[in-house]
């Protein structure tokens, strides 16, 4: 069975003595840095907090690969381990996937792609603090209320954008930008995390906001004071707080059907 991957890291629960389900996890990077390394304590927590088995994906990253490389690439992952989810030992009617900032961009747009394709689905995505309209330009959207980081951001998002969107108006397409698709209805369970003085909180809060009103069962959590990157970077009160709420989360939708 050739696995559609360049490179991948597999966590396992332990104590797990049924066959587990998996997450899939995308790490952030702007869409042009970073592997999974950089998520590895993460992945470790998720897999004995949610008792579920841990993919942790290196994707194509721009420039060398623009968009929508990675968004197929995932999307490839997904459905290959839907259907062959016994070579790693995991149930492939129970994966669910997301990321951090570029990664979860990826884990939303690979859910609208395998809906599109006709496979089976997701059945939970995780959003967190990710760049949901690469339509609108960083510097746009810079507010008050934004934390010391947000200019710095909008200028490094704004170089990385134009890296993986060669085309800047192919920004408006739902793959790149999750938040403008048309049918948000296809998509799973979904837990979207904000961070209150990131420069993306207000697009993370609109697509929890559209995924309610498309009836997409939605659990939106904003943690203020924090910055994009809090999981990762702190405060640990937060982060902590934030990684429990996502191995909960991981823990239902990948529950065994009790039927």
């Amino acid at each position: 069975d050739d696995a559609p991957v360049r490179a991948l890291r597999v966590y396992r629960p332990s104590g797990v003595t049924t066959t587990p389900g998996v997450f899939v996890n995308l790490h952030g990077g702007g869409f042009v840095l970073g592997d999974g390394g950089g998520d590895d304590p993460y992945c470790r927590f998720l897999a004995e907090a949610a008792g579920c088995v841990v993919v942790n994906l290196d994707y194509p990253l721009a420039p060398e690969h623009p968009y929508p490389a990675a968004v197929h690439h995932v999307t490839d992952v997904l459905a290959w381990l839907a259907t062959h989810g016994a070579v790693l030992g995991v149930d492939g009617g129970r994966v669910a996937v997301g990321g951090h900032s570029a990664g979860g961009n990826l884990a939303a747009a690979a859910c609208l792609l395998g809906a599109r394709r006709g496979g089976p689905r997701p059945v939970g995505l995780v959003v967190d603090y990710a760049p949901l309209d690469l339509a609108r330009p960083p510097a746009e959207k810079l507010a008050a209320t934004h934390g010391a980081g947000a200019a710095e951001l909008a200028e490094v998002g704004a170089r990385f954008n134009a890296w993986y969107l060669p085309d800047a108006a192919r920004g408006a397409e739902e793959l790149a930008s999750p938040l403008l698709a048309e049918d948000l209805t296809v998509l799973p369970p979904t837990l979207v995390v904000t961070a209150a003085l990131d420069l993306l909180a207000a697009e993370g809060d609109a697509f929890a906001e559209r995924l309610r009103a498309a009836g997409v069962a939605t659990t939106h959590a904003t943690f203020p004071g924090v910055d994009h990157g809090f999981t990762h970077a702190g405060p640990v009160r937060e982060a902590v707080a934030a990684w429990h709420l996502m191995g909960g989360f991981l823990a239902g939708v990948l529950a065994p059907d009790p039927s």
